[in-house]
């Protein structure tokens, strides 16, 4: 198992590869930004943990780029700015996990091991509801083998609402999934599910997604394909 470490405070970057190798992981640091993103794109890492004030490029744009670059490594990002809007910031851009400074590294390690475990059990999942297909590894979606163009949050809404075929998906599942959010009387939801049924319908899965009033959202497989 090996860790991207993206820190350039020299004494905390020292200290966590010495905590992460005393946990048996392999820990590669990078100094700045850019050189962070692209040994995140290079080589294949369990997690990438990744300061927010960087040289040269800074935490939120390498964290975006790289999921522009459709890469899937789960991201923990730390930083000493801990204000609500760094954290949605974070991540609403693609991070998965967030963890103000100074921390204890009894809590650091427990988020690792969990991002770790998480990513392992999605990656060995692949999705099917009659011909779409999903690649949970990949993030990406295919009807009879033909991708469909999804954006990040129409991904996630389908991914949630595939891998629960015939049960009830809340709105506020959704939200705090897809967004980490649960804004009042927000339509950004009813949105985004309009442009994935759209994609879905013009891909020949015409109304894949059922709305339960009141409730949310649901796939249902008439045609009998599986979850696996």
């Amino acid at each position: 198992m090996r860790i991207l470490l993206v820190e350039d405070d020299l004494e905390l970057a020292a200290t966590l590869k010495q905590v992460l190798k005393s946990s048996g992981v392999a820990v590669d640091i990078a100094r700045d930004g850019q050189t962070g993103l692209e040994e995140a794109l290079a080589n294949e890492y369990s997690l990438i943990i990744l300061d927010l004030m960087l040289p040269n490029l800074n935490g939120l744009k390498v964290c975006s780029a790289f999921r522009q670059s459709r890469g899937t490594t789960p991201i923990l990002m730390i930083t000493a700015r801990d204000s609500v809007d760094d954290r949605i910031r974070g991540l609403e851009i693609g991070a998965d996990d967030y963890l103000p400074k100074p921390f204890d590294v009894r809590e650091f390690l427990a988020r690792v091991r969990a991002l770790i475990r998480r990513d392992r059990v999605l990656k060995t999942r692949r999705l099917q509801v009659g011909d779409l297909k999903i690649d949970t590894r990949q993030r990406t979606a295919t009807v009879s083998d033909t991708p469909i163009l999804l954006t990040r949050v129409e991904y996630g809404i389908l991914e949630t609402l595939a891998s629960q075929v015939g049960r009830v998906v809340f709105r506020e599942t959704l939200l705090d999934l897809v967004w980490q959010d649960r804004e009042p009387g927000s339509n950004k939801l009813d949105v985004a599910v309009r442009s994935l049924r759209r994609k879905l319908d013009s891909a020949g899965c015409n109304g894949l997604i059922q709305t339960i009033y009141g409730s949310g959202y649901m796939i249902t497989d008439d045609q009998e394909g599986n979850a696996k």
